[in-house]
């Protein structure tokens, strides 16, 4: 994730505590650890594959003389870079300046230089002050922006309602696929690259099923583990997609050596937002990045492979290769049956 921010990772710690340091999040010794390494490697930047408070963050900066960037300045720092419709422009930025605001306090530290005394503590207050108005007021246009797309979103789902067209959502860890799974299938050209979050804002195609039924494909910003609160509260009008589908496409990525902990991932998301009970087709996809051929159902392997996703496969289990087309005349007579048991259940 580092490298898709465009930062270069010149070595990695590890620490284990009970519990995190309130102060500095890592051990007093780690925080030696730290600066011997910045000597060694002369880093600028120390990146915390975890969220910290203001008050860690600004003692990590201050006793390192580094910037130091959390998990979810960096996820935000990648969805900034990817977001390319207003939309998508907007949840971020409402993002950034949630996140920012209760961390203004840090960014007036070059005042405590001044010394104290009249004439350093008061102007520096006030133009924090300031400042924190000017946010929260930012924040609150940003809101009401994203309550409006949330209430446009709401009109074009009961429209679409109305014309009964079942709606067919995909959903999956980042990187999973989905975008080139909605290409092969609809025969689009949407963004599809390998790489963190490069889908950020919905997408929707028309999709003729075998049983010249038609549904509406949609592709959604992909998940990520510990998925902080406020990005999820950011891209709430754009998941709300998820809650009205009739079915959902949960696409993994089984090349990943990381797979059984993106499916834990993706479901613990999927249950903050209460959708665990939706009907569900899972989509084991890249394939061929294991196996050169294509391999027949229930081939020679392929049950190991689902075995360690931590996977029950059922009928509603289709291994597919997005990329290459494998698999994908069973994928929708599978869509099809399942909206049929879901549309009658």
């Amino acid at each position: 994730m580092t490298a898709s921010a465009g930062a270069i990772v010149v070595d990695k710690i590890v620490q284990q505590l009970p519990t995190p340091s309130h102060d500095y999040y890592v051990g007093r010794g780690k925080i030696q650890d730290l600066l011997a390494l910045k000597d060694k490697k002369g880093f600028s930047v120390l990146i915390l594959d975890d969220e910290l408070t203001p008050k860690q963050q600004e003692n990590l900066e201050k006793a390192l003389d580094v910037k130091v960037i959390d998990r979810v300045a960096l996820i935000l720092d990648i969805f900034a870079k990817r977001a390319r419709t207003h939309e998508g422009r907007l949840q971020v930025e409402l993002a950034q300046h949630q996140y920012l605001l209760p961390r203004l306090a840090g960014q007036w530290s070059h005042l405590e230089r001044l010394g104290g005394g009249i004439g350093t503590r008061g102007p520096g207050e006030s133009q924090l002050e300031t400042d924190r108005r000017l946010i929260r007021r930012k924040i609150q246009r940003l809101e009401e922006q994203n309550a409006e797309i949330s209430r446009r979103r709401a009109l074009y789902r009961q429209q679409r309602q109305r014309s009964r067209v079942p709606v067919v959502a995909l959903v999956g860890y980042t990187n999973a696929g989905k975008s080139t799974l909605l290409n092969s299938l609809c025969k689009t050209n949407i963004l599809a690259d390998d790489r963190l979050f490069a889908t950020l804002d919905p997408t929707t195609r028309r999709l003729n099923l075998p049983d010249n039924s038609t549904v509406l494909l949609s592709d959604t910003v992909g998940f990520i583990r510990k998925l902080p609160p406020t990005i999820v509260h950011a891209f709430r009008a754009t998941l709300e997609e998820l809650s009205e589908a009739d079915l959902l496409l949960h696409v993994v990525d089984v090349s990943s050596p990381e797979a059984p902990e993106q499916c834990q991932a993706v479901e613990k998301i999927l249950a903050d937002l209460e959708l665990t009970n939706k009907k569900r087709v899972t989509v084991l996809n890249k394939i061929d990045c294991l196996f050169p051929d294509e391999p027949l159902p229930g081939g020679e392997g392929l049950e190991s492979v689902i075995a360690t996703l931590g996977i029950a496969p059922d009928d509603s289990t289709v291994i597919i290769s997005a990329s290459k087309g494998w698999g994908l005349p069973r994928l929708l007579n599978v869509i099809s049956g399942s909206l049929k048991a879901a549309i009658t259940a």
